[in-house]
């Protein structure tokens, strides 16, 4: 059976006021300021909004932009990408295909070793699920992954980013 993400005026009345502004309203949280810039527990990231799965923390490395960055989504077709033209440059938004929630941005100067891509995500548009909940939740089927990959293989210390920099124009900002 295949799971709706579609968003309804529902679920939007259960965010925080922060939620409904990254999500609704293309805004940007502050950095190193959120809740998951720093996590490095294993578990899955789904879209705030609807639940729908958009991120691993397998693939999650340290950016050091202050915003939670991770090297892919969870599946190609969890999210979308709109060209950007706000704050005088040109950047790529990323959105959620289920619930069309703002994510955040996604920049090409991620670890090379991992394709260069750095998906740089807003907390508030985000709810963490740990590992030994995804059943609880609904989400079994992603269990697997974290059964065989250790999350220490998979987070990128400091050294392992020292070959990734952020421009001014691509890192300063979401």
């Amino acid at each position: 059976m295949t799971r709706s993400y579609a968003k309804d005026s529902e679920q939007l009345k259960n965010l925080t006021a922060e939620q409904y502004r990254v999500t609704q309203q293309e805004g940007t949280e502050r950095a190193f300021d959120n809740e998951y810039w720093d996590n490095h527990e294993p578990g899955l990231y789904v879209d705030v909004v609807t639940g729908q799965p958009l991120f691993s923390s397998l693939d999650k490395f340290e950016s050091h932009s202050g915003w939670p960055s991770f090297t892919k989504p969870v599946d190609a077709t969890s999210v979308v990408q709109k060209r950007d033209f706000s704050h005088l440059m040109v950047r790529t938004e990323v959105r959620s295909s289920g619930g069309d929630s703002h994510l955040g941005h996604l920049f090409k100067d991620g670890p090379k070793d991992q394709g260069g891509l750095r998906y740089c995500m807003n907390s508030a548009a985000l709810r963490f699920v740990p590992v030994d909940r995804l059943e609880a939740e609904g989400y079994g089927e992603y269990r697997a992954q974290f059964d065989t990959t250790t999350q220490s293989d998979n987070t990128q210390s400091d050294d392992a980013q020292s070959d990734t920099v952020s421009t001014p124009d691509e890192g300063a900002q979401q």
